[in-house]
């Protein structure tokens, strides 16, 4: 209870707002997936394409979000619709990853500092004071100086080969999922757009490329049951 006491009420509020939006955005993730379970026949097309519309536009937001799955609404809609459909899914993908980085790059620095000392996480709102006034190559050099002298200066080294494996790694959503990823690569300032945009476009093709070459084979392999 003295832990509990020692955050401010602002703190606790924005950390309560957080988780909400986070469990709001897995629960209609549910739904949206739920309502897509069913037979398309001549009659429903109109009705078919206007849920596809509404499914990706869903999509692309609720995949922006950290620890949503909603990456589970675009296989679920090109296991439906088969090839046809996978290259507006994989543009889709693009569109929410990069909507996530930019929001990331653009969080004012001072609202995560503040957010990071109401929580009482000193060193993280130290450090945030220390690289908000940096540029990327400054930020760079001043994160591997903090860091331990092992794995982290290479995964810094090598940032976008490890963003790569990061987005395509099974079990992502415990670090936030392709959402949390693109946000915390946007958050960090040390990521080039064009680079960024480039990584995530071969990061995300493996499947769709796979689906398109193999058509309905492939959703009869083991990683889709």
């Amino acid at each position: 209870m003295k832990k509990l006491k020692n955050y401010s009420g602002s703190g606790i509020l924005k950390l309560f707002l957080l988780v909400s939006f986070i469990v709001l955005g897995n629960y209609l993730t549910k739904w949206i997936i739920a309502g897509l379970d069913f037979e398309i026949t001549p009659a429903d097309q109109s009705i078919a394409h206007r849920l596809i519309i509404i499914s990706m536009i869903a999509y692309v937001i609720l995949m922006a979000i950290p620890f949503v799955p909603g990456a589970e609404i675009g296989l679920v809609v090109m296991m439906i619709l088969g090839p046809e459909i996978v290259p507006l899914v994989y543009l889709c993908t693009l569109a929410s990853l990069s909507l996530s980085f930019m929001v990331g790059r653009y969080i004012p620095e001072k609202a995560l500092i503040n957010l990071a000392r109401d929580l009482h996480l000193r060193r993280a709102s130290q450090l945030g004071s220390e690289l908000e006034k940096l540029d990327g190559q400054q930020r760079l050099k001043l994160i591997l100086s903090r860091s331990p002298k092992k794995l982290i200066p290479v995964l810094l080294k090598y940032r976008y080969l490890a963003l790569l494996v990061a987005i395509n790694m099974p079990g992502n959503i415990v670090i936030g999922g392709g959402g949390g990823i693109a946000l915390m690569a946007g958050m960090s300032r040390i990521f080039s757009a064009p680079l960024y945009l480039l990584t995530i476009a071969v990061a995300v093709a493996p499947i769709p490329l796979l689906l398109v070459l193999f058509g309905e084979n492939f959703t009869q392999w083991p990683l889709w049951n």
